[in-house]
C-alpha cells in the first residue's frame, strides 16, 4: 500500500469542514457555508503553500501518523510499503515549491531531510515490510520544465542512491506532478512518447544495487520485456494497462490476446478529476466487479450479432464467453465500426488497439466473422437471439443550402470519401468537430469552427484539451462560439453571433457537418426471435463506454 499526505493541514480544514457541516444540521445555512468557504479557502491556499508555512512540530506529527499507518498496515497483512515521495515529501525535496529557510529548506540535504527521516522512521517501526520509494522526477519540457514536486535529473539520481544508503529496498521511477495538469503524470494517447521515463530509471539502475521500477507509457508486454532486457530496469509498472485488463500478467504467461489501453483517460483520470468512480471505456468490469461478471449459460443458444464495432464485437466476446454460438454480421468489410473514423484525427491511432484485441480474441472463442454481409430476416430468423448493433450516422443541419455540393460530412471526411480543401468552416465544435477540424487544419486547410455553445470540445479529456488548443492555436484555427449557422452558400456561411445578435458572414470553400449523430434504424419486421440493442443504435449516439457496457450486459442477459 501506498503512504500519502495529500499537502495540507488536515486537521485545520477537516475542523472546518465538520463544523460547516454541524451548522448545517442544526438549520443554520447561512453560517455553514460561510464556514465552508473557510476551509476550501484554506485547502487551497495550503496546496500552494503548506510546504513552507508548515511548523516543524506539524511536520514530525505527521511522520508520526504515516509510521502509525504503516504499522497497522503491518498487523494487517500487507507485504510492502510505497513511500508517495511527491506531493507532501516530494514539495519538500523541490527546489520549486520549498522555500523554507530552516534545516528542512535551501541546499539538497536540507530538502531530502524529511523523506530521509521518514524511511528511517519506517525501518524502525517496521522493519520486516518492504520499503518501496516513489521517486518523482522533474523532467524537461521544451523550454521549462514538467512537475514541480521532486527533483530534476542529476539531483533525483544523488537522492537514488542515498535512499539505497537509507535502507530502500526498491527504487519506483516516476514523473513529478504537481503541475495542474494531470496529463504529465498519466499522459493521454499522443500527447508524449511511450517510455518517456527509461532514460531516469537507467541511469539510476547503474548506480544503486536494489531493484529499480519504472513507469510511464509502457504499454505492450514486448515494450516491457524490452526495458528490462535491455537494463533500463527491473520491474516494469503498469497503471491504465491494469484497468483495460486485470489478467494481464496471466494472458502474458498463456499467449492470450491481451486488452490494450488505448490511453484515451475518459474512465480512469477523466473519472478521478470528477471525483467518481475510476473506471476503463474498455472493460466494463471495471468499477463493477462484484456486479457485472459472465456466468455460463445453462443452454447454449445460437446468436447472432448484427454490426461489427465496439458494441457488436463487445457482444459476440461476451455471448462467446458465457458459451452460445455465436455468428457476428459486419456489412462492411472491416471489423471496428466508428473506431476506424475516430482513429483519424491527430494523436487518436492509439485507437485502434481496441479493434486489433477483437479481431485476435474472437476467433479464438469460437465466433464465425461474416464481413461484407447483411443478414436477410429469414437468416435471423434461424438462429435463438439477435443482438443489434448498428450504431450511428451524421446529422445534417437542413438549413438553406445544406444540400449544396460543398457541403460534407465529417465522417465521410475522417474516412477519406469527402477531400475538403481551401477554407473549410467546420459546423459543430464538439469532439468530433474539433477533431475534425484539427484533422483538417493539419491537412493544410484554413479551419474555422462554428459552434452553438460558449465552449469548443467540450466533451474532450482535460488531459487532451490543451495539447488540442496549442495545435489550433499553431495553425490558425478560428473559433467562433454562441455561433448559429443560418445560410450555405457557395463562397461563404451566414452565421448569427447569439450573444452580440449581429450576423456574422464566414468565407468558405467547404462546409463539414459534425453537429452530432442519430441512431441508424433496423428493422425487425417478421423477426420471430428475441433481439436485443446495443450502443449506438439504442437511443442516441453515446460513446466507447456506453457501447461496450449496453453489450456486455445484453449479451450476459442470454
Amino acid at each position: 500500500v501506498q503512504i500519502f499526505h495529500p499537502e495540507y493541514d488536515v486537521p485545520g480544514v477537516g475542523k472546518l469542514i465538520m463544523e460547516s457541516m454541524m451548522l448545517k444540521q442544526q438549520g443554520k445555512m447561512a453560517e455553514s457555508d460561510e464556514v465552508a468557504k473557510k476551509a476550501y479557502a484554506k485547502l487551497h491556499h495550503d496546496m500552494q503553500f503548506f510546504v513552507t508555512e508548515a511548523t516543524v512540530d506539524q511536520l514530525n506529527a505527521i511522520k508520526t501518523a504515516m509510521v502509525e499507518s504503516a504499522k497497522r498496515a503491518n498487523v494487517a497483512g500487507v507485504d510492502a510499503i510505497e513511500v508517495h515521495g511527491d506531493r507532501l515529501v516530494g514539495s519538500l525535496c523541490s527546489t520549486i515549491l520549498n522555500h523554507r529557510t530552516d534545516e528542512y529548506g535551501g541546499a539538497f540535504e536540507n530538502r531530502i531531510r524529511f523523506a530521509l527521516e521518514f524511511v528511517k522512521a519506517l525501518k524502525e517501526a517496521v522493519p520486516e515490510m518492504i520499503i518501496d520509494y516513489k521517486l518523482p522526477v522533474v523532467t524537461p519540457d521544451g523550454a521549462g520544465l514538467r512537475g514541480k514536486g521532486g527533483l530534476e535529473f542529476d539531483e533525483a539520481v544523488k537522492f537514488a542512491k542515498l535512499l539505497e544508503e537509507a535502507g530502500v529496498d526498491m527504487l519506483h521511477v516516476a514523473q513529478a506532478n504537481h503541475t495542474g495538469n494531470m496529463n504529465d503524470t498519466i499522459p493521454a494517447m499522443g500527447t508524449r512518447e511511450y517510455g518517456f521515463m527509461a532514460y531516469c530509471s537507467e541511469a539510476i539502475k547503474k548506480i544503486v544495487s536494489i531493484p529499480v521500477c519504472v513507469v510511464g507509457r509502457i504499454v505492450t508486454k514486448e515494450s516491457a520485456e524490452a526495458l528490462i532486457a535491455g537494463g533500463k530496469c527491473d520491474i516494469v509498472a503498469f497503471g491504465r494497462t491494469l484497468l483495460a485488463d486485470p489478467d494481464y500478467p496471466n494472458k502474458v504467461a498463456s499467449g492470450e490476446p491481451i486488452r490494450y489501453c488505448m490511453s484515451c483517460n475518459k474512465g480512469c483520470t477523466d473519472s478521478i478529476t470528477s471525483r467518481s468512480y475510476c473506471q476503463c471505456v474498455l472493460n466494463a468490469e471495471n468499477g463493477a466487479e462484484y456486479k457485472r461478471v459472465i456466468t455460463k449459460a445453462e443452454t447454449t443458444k445460437k446468436v447472432a450479432v448484427v454490426g461489427g464495432g465496439v458494441a457488436g464485437m463487445e457482444a459476440a466476446r461476451v455471448a462467446a464467453l458465457k458459451g452460445h454460438k455465436v455468428t457476428l454480421f459486419e456489412k462492411s468489410y472491416k471489423l471496428g465500426g466508428q473506431i476506424n473514423i475516430a482513429s483519424v484525427p491527430p494523436r487518436k491511432s492509439e485507437m485502434l488497439r481496441s479493434v486489433l484485441f477483437f479481431e485476435a480474441e474472437l476467433p479464438r472463442l469460437g465466433v464465425e466473422i461474416k464481413l461484407g454481409c447483411e443478414p436477410t430476416i429469414e437468416t435471423l430468423n434461424t438462429y435463438d437471439n439477435v443482438i443489434v448493433a448498428c450504431g450511428a450516422s451524421n446529422i445534417t443541419i437542413k438549413v438553406p443550402g445544406y444540400d449544396n455540393s460543398n457541403v460534407v460530412s465529417a465522417w465521410d471526411v475522417l474516412a477519406s470519401k469527402a477531400i475538403p480543401f481551401g477554407k473549410v468552416a467546420v459546423i459543430g465544435g464538439g469532439l468530433v468537430g474539433a477533431e475534425t477540424a484539427e484533422y483538417l487544419a493539419n491537412k493544410g486547410c484554413q479551419v474555422s469552427i462554428v459552434e452553438m455553445l460558449p465552449d469548443i470540445a467540450k466533451g474532450e479529456s482535460s488531459t487532451v484539451l490543451p495539447s488540442m488548443k496549442a495545435d489550433f492555436a499553431a495553425h490558425g484555427v478560428k473559433e467562433y462560439v454562441n455561433t448559429k449557422l443560418c445560410e450555405i452558400k457557395c463562397d461563404a456561411i451566414v452565421c448569427e453571433d447569439t450573444v452580440k445578435n449581429e450576423t456574422v458572414e464566414i468565407p468558405v470553400d467547404f462546409v463539414v457537418m459534425a453537429v452530432g449523430a442519430k441512431k441508424n434504424e433496423y428493422s425487425v419486421e417478421g423477426l420471430n426471435v428475441p433481439v436485443a440493442y446495443v450502443g449506438d443504435c439504442i437511443d442516441r449516439a453515446a460513446d466507447i463506454s456506453n457501447a461496450i457496457r449496453t453489450a456486455y450486459d445484453a449479451a450476459n442477459a442470454i
